[in-house]
């Protein structure tokens, strides 16, 4: 068993950009791992306590939201009668309309009520499961409507609750990881609805309600167990030992400066946050991939489909590209961690991404190279969002920062489900030009927003290094400030 320290200042005694927080008053008590454990157990132990939870929350909630396209494919637009001009697409639209406007009073919900209550709640599947039910069209939209209510706090509090638990060097990793609970869902949704399509009239009920009703029910049953096993703040958990609480809390502190989780977030502090030029350039380095990444989770099983496969066959093939995803997410997020680098990482997936768009607007009479296409899609956007996500809820200090922007990254950023939704019309089927296009404007969109904000972050870390580090301000007035600290240094 050992104590370790970090170097938290430079040879000139200036602070290590690699980390933010306050750094004058280090008491030796705060950087020992306490002496039954190691540090690199007590971060593992929080692994197990943490992430899997999430994941499966966040892999049941993804699957309740877009298990419609599958849906349709076995039928539902011919029962509800959504081929008739645009509603289908509406259909998907008002799901977003309480997604976006909820998600920054959700995460003050989350704070208040803590973490395995509020998430919980969000998370039961009785919607879902009413969609199965629905005779109309009128009745299809107010279920997803309720739908995009429910899980309007899900993924922000779930980034915001991770980002309270680990340094920025090893989140990456942590956060691609839950992301990636999005692409194990579109293949789980895959495989699961060419199974469930098989029940078709089984007692009377057609395979997409079949698909809505067990998948509702499965998330109905997980929820109850997870309001006893979803994780809480660090300064809550009972599975934590006293000192293993107070080196977590330490260590975060040294890392990201003092969180304040005792301080109620109110209405001030909202303004306050959108005072930071850089919150805004975060919601559009997300806003700029959502039109992609839900382009393809929606509409990806109807492109398969129109490559000439049966709607089981469709199913079956909509995995492998999830599948990859997962794989170069999860290595990009090595990468990331391994380099302590966070821009290039958003760029080069980016890249990927934009390639596949290309290639499917180029070519249309090669089924092999269009599916193929479909990977790099998958694989670049889904990849860049999590490293995205990490880069910017990481680089926000204290928790009414992070827990009102993290909610306006994701919130302002789903605006683009709605562009999606529009951005691919049954009138420019197979060939989906403008939906391609459209996509790539908007993932270009995202690359130059990373670029801004990494041009940003640069120089408030050199304008801070070159100032004198004692300002007059206390320890109160830095944790108020949070990443607006002189003390602090963002990520790179």
């Amino acid at each position: 068993m050992f104590s370790r320290k970090e170097k938290v200042v430079q040879d000139d005694g200036s602070p290590s950009p690699q980390y933010g927080g306050n750094y004058a008053d280090e008491d030796p008590a705060l950087v020992q791992c306490p002496p039954h454990t190691t540090e690199r157990r007590l971060v593992y132990k929080i692994d197990m306590h943490v992430i899997p939870f999430l994941c499966i929350m966040y892999l049941l909630a993804f699957l309740d939201r877009v298990n419609i396209a599958n849906a349709n494919i076995f039928g539902l637009s011919d029962d509800l009668h959504l081929l008739e001009g645009n509603r289908y697409n509406i259909a998907l639209v008002i799901f977003f309309v309480p997604y976006i406007l909820f998600e920054i009073p959700s995460n003050i919900l989350l704070k208040k009520f803590k973490p395995r209550v509020w998430l919980s709640i969000c998370m039961f599947g009785f919607v879902t499961m009413l969609q199965g039910f629905v005779k109309s069209y009128s009745g299809l939209l107010a279920t997803r409507f309720f739908l995009g209510l429910f899980e309007t706090g899900m993924f922000p509090g779930a980034f915001y609750l991770i980002g309270m638990w680990y340094r920025r060097k090893e989140a990456q990793k942590r956060y691609s990881f839950f992301f990636s609970s999005t692409t194990l869902a579109g293949a789980f949704g895959g495989l699961l609805a060419s199974a469930i399509g098989k029940m078709d009239h089984m007692r009377g009920y057609r395979g997409w309600r079949w698909i809505f009703i067990l998948e509702g029910i499965l998330t109905m049953l997980v929820s109850f167990a997870f309001f006893f096993l979803l994780p809480n703040f660090p300064e809550e958990v009972k599975w934590l030992q006293e000192d293993e609480r107070a080196f977590v809390k330490a260590r975060l502190q040294i890392d990201q400066g003092k969180s304040a989780r005792e301080r109620p977030i109110k209405l001030g502090d909202v303004g306050r946050v959108f005072k930071d030029p850089k919150i805004i350039v975060g919601g559009f380095m997300y806003f700029g991939l959502i039109v992609p990444a839900y382009g393809y989770a929606y509409f990806s099983p109807g492109i398969i489909q129109s490559y000439g496969y049966s709607p089981i066959q469709t199913q079956l093939h909509s995995v492998p590209p999830w599948a990859a995803a997962f794989g170069f997410s999860m290595l990009i997020a090595w990468l990331s961690d391994r380099f302590k680098h966070r821009f290039l990482f958003t760029i080069f997936p980016i890249a990927v991404c934009m390639t596949g768009f290309a290639i499917l607007i180029a070519v249309h009479n090669n089924r092999q190279l269009q599916y193929a296409a479909l990977f790099l899609v998958a694989m670049g956007a889904y990849t860049a969002m999590p490293v995205i996500v990490c880069w910017f809820n990481m680089n926000l200090g204290g928790h009414h920062r992070r827990a009102v922007g993290t909610a306006w990254q994701v919130g302002f950023g789903n605006i683009g489900g709605i562009i999606a939704v529009f951005a691919f019309l049954k009138r420019d089927a197979p060939k989906y030009i403008t939906g391609y296009s459209i996509c790539i404007a908007f993932v270009s969109l995202s690359a130059l927003s990373c670029l801004v904000y990494f041009i940003m972050c640069s120089w408030q870390n050199r304008s801070r290094n070159k100032s004198v580090r004692d300002v007059g301000l206390t320890e109160y007035e830095k944790t108020e400030l949070g990443d607006l600290s002189p003390d602090y240094r963002y990520l790179l």
